[in-house]
């Protein structure tokens, strides 16, 4: 079975290489002029299932846990397991129990806690709760990491291709994300917004949640002393650049999690459009010799590892059929 991965994001490239070790014939087509871009190429990075189940389904939960075993595998040296530190000013101690009391996998940490564990933050917080067994990678290296080992493989990928390109394949797996919004019924665009600082006054090892009632952010770090801050989820399609407020939003929350951040040079300022269903968990949805995997949202990484699987055990099981009708079943 000839299969082609339409889409070269992070679901596109996971479900090819989950498509490879299960045996098929896999390449790859991408309507853009380089791999990875879109929403993928914006993401956070981070593999937390515990913490996303504050907001989420339990499948989060369930499906994400063994994300960063597959990340660590397929992109050896990417995955940075260091947990996830998620505090709250005095003012929001609540936040923090609210939190607490939907999800698992936490430990409570006091002042010194936080202090050895982010130096940068010491004195910030009284409470915070630490999730040690989550980790994070940075999307744009991981994607480039994961393509490269795709094309060794022999994987061959097709750019500058329209969107309808299908090739002589016997079956087309639609990745294409936000592109699918209007063709896949219930699917919907949550814009994000996001920034890329470089500060030498506040270094973190390891992703930080901030929790405020109307404004929380979490600030991913990033190599030589850059950081990723990002959170916003806007019920929009529209493409575009980060609007002031939006911004505003994201800096004062920064800047409520270190002052130092005021001092931060700005980078980079990007938006994009995650595509959801209704209730904000992924599915793969069969048009007859097409099959869309679509409506990851914010869980890209964490969760493209399982949507790949569940789509081999798929096509493993209608490979017969295929070589018994001489199409796909």
């Amino acid at each position: 079975m000839r299969l082609l991965v339409r889409g070269s994001g992070v679901a596109g490239l996971v479900a090819a290489r989950e498509l490879l070790a299960g045996g098929f014939a896999v390449e790859v087509a991408e309507k853009g002029a380089s791999i990875g871009a879109g929403a993928s190429w914006l993401a956070g990075g981070m593999l937390a299932p515990w913490c996303e189940r504050e907001g989420a389904d339990e499948r989060v939960l369930a499906d994400g846990k063994d994300a960063c075993d597959w990340w660590d595998v397929a992109v050896p040296g990417e995955v940075a397991r260091r947990g996830t530190l998620v505090v709250a000013p005095p003012r929001d101690s609540g936040e923090l129990f609210r939190f607490a009391s939907r999800t698992s996998g936490y430990e409570w940490l006091d002042e010194d806690g936080i202090a050895e564990l982010e130096p940068a933050l010491a004195d910030r917080f009284r409470k915070g709760l630490f999730f040690p067994r989550e980790a994070h990678l940075d999307p744009r290296q991981a994607l480039r990491a994961l393509h490269r080992s795709l094309a060794a493989a022999g994987v061959v990928f097709h750019l500058n291709v329209p969107d309808d390109f299908s090739g002589s394949h016997d079956c087309v797996i639609d990745c294409t994300g936000s592109a699918a919004i209007g063709r896949l019924d219930g699917l919907r665009g949550v814009r994000g917004e996001m920034l890329h600082l470089k500060t030498e006054e506040v270094a973190l090892s390891r992703p930080v949640r901030l929790l405020h009632p109307r404004h929380p952010i979490y600030v991913v770090p990033r190599e030589h002393g850059r950081v990723m801050i990002g959170s916003t989820m806007i019920e929009s399609a529209a493409d575009g650049p980060p609007t002031v407020r939006s911004l505003m939003e994201l800096l004062n929350s920064a800047f409520a999690l270190h002052p130092a951040i005021g001092e931060a040079s700005i980078i980079e300022i990007n938006a994009g459009v995650r595509p959801a269903f209704a209730n904000n968990y992924p599915q793969i949805v069969r048009k007859r010799r097409m099959f869309h995997i679509n409506g990851l949202y914010r869980h890209g990484f964490l969760l493209a590892p399982a949507m790949a699987r569940r789509m081999v055990g798929i096509l493993t099981a209608t490979r017969t059929k295929q070589a018994a009708t001489g199409a796909l079943a």
